[in-house]
């Protein structure tokens, strides 16, 4: 059986409609970092996700070819994840989605470093045509979140972030945003199949213990 990260590690993948306090420990991904509207039609965004997949799907496939990666083990290709920003904005504009900063990710098992990576962008871009050198491997640990379990548009997700909002400050918490800590999302649905309403994305928010202050 392949590896299905959703289903081994729930705790992950599958939060509640109501906000929840996690712990999310080291992860590795596939990474690509961009700017743009992520709906634009031949944009930036959308190249890069091409380019995630083509190397994420050589990786695991490696099992039929010649080439045997050390520790290697079959897994199930985990769903696209987007770290999201805008510059002098803390959190999201939805707005201005043309100044979006992103990095797009996939989440990548642990035997696949950086010589695997080298590997696997020279055969996709012997079958794809296209450069690689922008995607890395990146190791992020984000620690303490809030997430929560958004069903529908895309476009409706600040209601969803502002129940997220009343927990923090219900909680004694505060968000935690910085180089290392972004605006989280996780996609669980393809929206080319999938209805608009049906649409599940995990929204995640770096948090950290409020600061009380002196009397």
């Amino acid at each position: 059986m392949a590896y299905d990260f959703k289903k081994e590690e729930k705790q992950f993948y599958r939060p509640g409609k109501k906000p929840e306090l996690i712990d999310i420990p080291q992860m590795q991904y596939l990474a690509v970092q961009g700017q743009g509207d992520p709906n634009q039609e031949g944009g930036e965004y959308k190249q890069d996700l091409q380019l995630l997949y083509s190397l994420a799907y050589t990786i695991k496939m490696s099992k039929k070819g010649s080439h045997q990666i050390k520790d290697y083990f079959d897994f199930v290709v985990p769903p696209l994840e987007g770290f999201w920003w805008q510059d002098s904005v803390e959190g999201i504009d939805y707005d201005h989605k043309k100044r979006f900063n992103f990095i797009s990710c996939i989440r990548m098992p642990e035997f696949v470093t950086d010589e695997v990576l080298a590997w696997a962008k020279k055969e996709s871009a012997i079958k794809k045509g296209l450069d690689f050198s922008s995607v890395k491997l990146i190791t992020l640990t984000e620690g303490k979140c809030v997430q929560i379990m958004h069903h529908g548009s895309y476009d409706d997700e600040p209601a969803t972030i502002a129940k997220m909002h009343q927990f923090i400050a219900k909680n004694d918490l505060e968000l935690d945003f910085s180089d290392q800590h972004r605006h989280h999302e996780i996609y669980l649905s393809n929206p080319q199949r999938t209805k608009l309403e049906n649409l599940k994305t995990i929204i995640r928010l770096p948090v950290k213990e409020k600061k009380m202050k002196n009397d």
